[in-house]
Formats: structure tokens, sequence, C-alpha cells
């Protein structure tokens, strides 16, 4: 949560941290500012609301510096105003910090450094940063660029919490100090010019060689070089990572949103996903896993940990795991996982899911289970992000950058990545052959049938302009598609701001039922054979009490007065739930569209989640 970009190079600053905030703000857009060091004197231009402020802020042109830093904000403490935005300098105008993160004792640390003097101009956690480093530099002797590593350093051992932070010094106007701890930070190499962002996107323009930046690293930034050194101060050597991620996927490329873009990139990202691990008649291949029969015949139990989205991708391939491995399988949410004292061991998997692998909760959660000597598997989409390296084995989607705050594409490539490790795990354990062979058979067929599903939309947009007013919608379904139902209910919470609830079909009569009456909108999934008369029956119920009926299905439903009936390609009832949220994704979509919404930024949220 919170963006941030830097650069130091030849080339006038503020036109690239603009770009880079304007491709970070998924990141937050309650705030924005930019810092440039004019002839070493930092200059500030900063507003509240979305980043397109800046480019009206009269200010702006003289900024003309070739070092800056910036950022985008998701306020968390001190409301949304242009006193506690970002950039922050210390007392004295010496230091410019921006700052991704939450500090737990700012309080403390606040107290401490009024009494010697500081003025504070801002509610925020992060102005104790450059007052702190402040008053180590002043204390301190020797060379400028010397004294200013040392007092980052030694300011960061005060801090409690996580953050990733830029920091300029006046003093030394040549040269940038930045470091992290649990919140991501990248830095891209360029000739005689550097870049620093939290995200890859942001400078994906720029360069496609990166480096990834891990807990308590400092990099010392010039336009020419770029120094590490560990906590001790200890320089050491570190490998550059070449990101392959194509520039214009995190472009719109002719689509109005990013969220419309992502989910008709769907059918691809499934097949980049699959890409050669599933082959027709052959061997699952899965990179990046080792895993033997004898690991696997070990384990007593698999638990799937993630957050939102990617806690539903976990639910939907609970049953592929169960079902073709013979593994108790359970899911669990990152946030409540840590806190509830978990029975894991050594004869315990657990796969943690993220996108971007920086989820604050999921990253701690994965490491209570290393410390119960656990074995970790991480499924993210971004090369070398946090989950990834602290993780014990890794598998990446394949699903590209994904902008839009609400995730589609990621979703369905997580779905499917799950459905492949199932798979591999049955064929190791020498099991489910029958069950293996069929559904490896749908899943190569599953790109084709989500383009086919896609077609839907025009059908989907007139529900849509059905419903849009609608304040409350209730989803349900049993089995799989109860997990569709889910995420269908959080898609639509995120992006149009209706309320809605997802519950079991089975689950309507003790209790739900309450709620509805004449008008009232439900929507049922039905995929799953065997339960195609149960869930006809419970809609009946629902349509008996003059409620409004929208049907997702792949069955033969006959069920009368059903208001919309949207039909989606039939495929294995393990993977269905890769096949009918696409409707309800595009469901979500056109009624925000229809409210005047921003699909891409909602209200309130973030894409990537990096504090508790």
């Amino acid at each position: 949560m919170c963006g941030i970009v830097g650069y130091i190079g030849s080339q006038k600053a503020s036109p690239i941290l603009l770009s880079g905030l304007m491709k970070l703000e998924y990141r937050g857009y309650d705030s924005a500012g930019i810092a440039t060091l004019e002839d070493g004197t930092p200059m500030v231009v900063k507003n509240t609301g979305r980043v397109r402020n800046l480019y009206q802020d009269p200010q702006l042109d003289a900024l003309t510096g070739t070092v800056g830093i910036a950022h985008t904000r998701w306020a968390t403490h001190g409301k949304p105003s242009k006193e506690n935005s970002h950039p922050h300098l210390d007392s004295r105008g010496v230091f410019t910090v921006v700052h991704n993160g939450i500090i737990e004792n700012y309080e403390d640390l606040r107290s401490e450094l009024e009494l010697e003097g500081c003025t504070f101009k801002s509610e925020t956690d992060t102005e104790v940063i450059p007052n702190l480093i402040a008053h180590y530099y002043f204390a301190d002797k020797g060379p400028a660029e010397e004294r200013f590593l040392r007092a980052t350093q030694r300011a960061c051992k005060r801090l409690e919490g996580s953050y990733a932070i830029e920091v300029l010094c006046s003093e030394t106007p040549d040269q940038m100090i930045v470091v992290r701890k649990s919140s991501p930070l990248v830095i891209g190499i360029g000739y005689k010019e550097n870049y620093i962002a939290s995200d890859i996107p942001a400078i994906l323009s720029y360069t496609k060689d990166f480096y990834l930046l891990n807990d308590q690293e400092y990099a010392v930034i010039t336009r020419e070089n770029i120094t590490f050194y560990d906590e001790q101060l200890h320089p050491f050597e570190k490998k550059y990572q070449r990101i392959d991620w194509d520039a214009t996927a995190a472009e719109k490329n002719g689509y109005p949103d990013f969220m419309l873009k992502e989910m008709y990139e769907q059918p691809s990202t499934v097949r980049e996903t699959i890409g050669t691990r599933v082959t027709a008649g052959a061997p699952t291949q899965v990179d990046g896993l080792d895993f033997t029969a004898a690991q696997l015949q070990n384990l007593h139990q698999i638990y799937i940990i993630g957050c939102g989205t990617a806690m539903h991708a976990g639910l939907a391939a609970k049953p592929m795991f169960e079902h073709l491995t013979h593994i108790p399988t359970q899911v669990d949410v990152a946030s409540e996982f840590r806190y509830r004292d978990p029975l894991v061991d050594d004869r315990t998997l657990c796969i943690f899911i993220s996108q971007s692998g920086e989820t604050a909760d999921t990253i701690a959660a994965l490491r209570l289970a290393k410390a119960a000597g656990a074995a970790t598997l991480a499924v993210s989409n971004v090369i070398g992000s946090s989950i990834t390296r602290e993780a014990d084995y890794t598998v990446y989607t394949h699903a590209g950058p994904e902008i839009a705050v609400a995730s589609t594409k990621a979703y369905t490539a997580q779905v499917v990545l799950l459905a492949v490790l199932a798979i591999h795990f049955a064929e190791l354990l020498g099991l489910g052959a029958g069950v293996a062979a069929d559904l490896k058979a749908d899943l190569l067929e599953l790109p084709s049938l989500i383009e086919e599903t896609l077609k839907c939309a025009p059908q989907v947009k007139a529900f849509a302009d059905k419903i849009h007013r609608e304040t409350d919608v209730f989803f349900i379904g049993r089995g799989s598609d109860y997990t569709t139902s889910l995420e269908a209910s959080l898609k639509l919470k995120e992006i149009s701001y209706i309320h809605s609830e997802a519950y079991p079909s089975g689950e309507l009569k003790h209790g739900p039922i309450a709620l509805i009456e004449k008008g009232t909108t439900v929507i049922g999934t039905i995929t799953d054979p065997a339960l195609v008369d149960k869930s006809v029956s419970n809609l009946k119920e629902v349509i008996t009490r003059g409620a409004k009926v929208l049907v997702v299905t792949n069955r033969d439903v006959r069920a009368s007065d059903i208001d919309t009936l949207i039909r989606v390609p039939e495929t294995h009832p393990l993977l269905a739930p890769a096949v009918s949220i696409l409707p309800y994704q595009l469901l979500s979509y056109y009624i925000a569209k229809q409210n005047g919404l921003d699909v891409d930024k909602p209200r309130n949220l973030a894409k990537s989640v990096t504090v508790e």
C-alpha cells in the first residue's frame, strides 16, 4: 500500500516520477507528491487526490532537477490532506523522505524528537523518519556521504514496523539511499541513470534489469553506481534479474479500463500458465518444484493460505487436492492463520498464494509455518517477490502485470496453476490416474472455453442495466459453486460498492431467506451435475418469495420464472470455478460503469496490501 518512485540520472526527473506514479496509483490514491533537488535544495509539490492533480500544480514547472523521489498515498496515519502527503522533510529541510509501510512506534519517537526541538507539520508516522535521520546525521562527524548512510542505518534500527524508504540529502545531492523491511522495493538499472519503485510495472518502460531488495538491505544510488550494504553496513555484491514482461502489458492498449483489458486477457494468461507444464499423454512438469513421492506420502495435511481473491482461489483448489491426492486440505485466511496457533508440523505442506508476492499477512503466515517445520510453497505472479524468496518452493502464474485493483486474470491463473499442482501431486503418488487424465484434457481446453464464455458480455450487461441501482444482492451456490459465489460477491463489493453476501444454497433456510422479499436480487451458480436438482430447489424457494433471479449454469436448468439465465461451456466440475466466475467479473464491471465509478481504482482499496 502506497507507491514510491525514484530517479537519479541526467534527465529531468519530474516527468519520469509522474509517469511512475500514474502506473503505481493502484497502490493508493488519497494523495500524491514529488520532490526534486534543485541545486541541492529540495523542492516539493504535493496535493490530495489523484496523481493527475499534480499536473495542474503551477509549481511543477519549477522542478527541473535530475534527482527526485515521489509517492502516491493510501492513508493510514493522518487523514488525506496536503500536509499529510509525502514527501516529508525534517525540521531543517536537509532530508527528504517518502515511505511505504507503518512505523508502529512513531508516537514515542515523535515525542522524543519534539523534546529536542523538532517541529512536525503532519499527523503521519512517516515524518519521524527524516527527523530521526537528521538527529543522527548532525551528531556524527566525517564525510557527508558516510554520515548520510550511517544516520539512515541508525534511524532504521529505531523503527518498529514495516517500511520501504527513499531518502535524499541536500548536502549530498548526487546520491540517494533506499532501504526496505517487509515492504517491496526494486531498483531499475539504466545507463548512467537508475530508477526506484515499489513495483516493477512503474519503471518497466525504462529498463528490464532490476535489483530486488531484501529486508534490511541498503542501497546507495548514484547516476553511475549502486552499492549495497547489509544491516551492519558491510558492502556486498548483488545479482540483478532480467524481467521479461512486455512493457505494453502495463498499458490499456485501446481498452477503456485495465479491468476490462485484464478480463479479456484471461484466455492467454491461462494458456501461458499451463504452458509446457501439462501436455496430453505425458506427466506434468512443474518448474521450481522438486517434490518427491516420498515427501508427499509423508504429508498428513495441506494448508492453502491467502487473502481475499487469493484465498478464494485456494477454496476452488481444495476439492482438487483432496479428490486427486487423498490428502486432507484446509484453506485459511492469512490474517487469521497467523494468530490462532495453527496445528502445522513437519508433515504439513503450506501453500501460500499472493499475486504480488508482497501481501503482509501472507508473508507473516509463511514465516510462522516455516518456524513450525512445515514445508512452504509460494504461488505468485511476480518473480523475485518477497514470498518467493522466503518459501521453500515457488511456482509462478504467468498472468503478466495486473493493474486493476480488483483481481480477475490473476484469480483464474491461480486456480489453473493449483489444478496443475494437484494433478502433479496425484501423478507422483500414483493416485487418481483416470481423474487426473480427464482433468488434464479439460485443462488444455480451458483457454478456448474462457474465450467462449466471454461472449456472454452483452447478456451480462443487459442484466447489469436492470440491477445497477440495487443496494443488496445475494449469491448462492453449492460445492465449488459456493466458492464462485464468494468471489463473485467480493468483486461486486470491491468495484460497485453494492452490499452483497454469498451463502451456500442449502443454508438459505437457516437464516438468510428471512432477507428475501419481492424484488430482491438473488444470483445462483449451478455447474455441479450431482447438485443440479437440489440447487434448482433452492432457487425455487427464493423465486416463490418474489426474488429477481440470475442463474449462471452449464447444466440443463428448467426452473420457471428465472429472470436471466446465462449458459457457460461445460468443463470438468473441478475446473468450473475458472469458467463460471467470468460472467460475474463482467457483471461487477458493467454495474460499476453504469454507476459512473472508477473500476480500476475503487475507493479505500489498494492493489498490494503490504501492511496489516
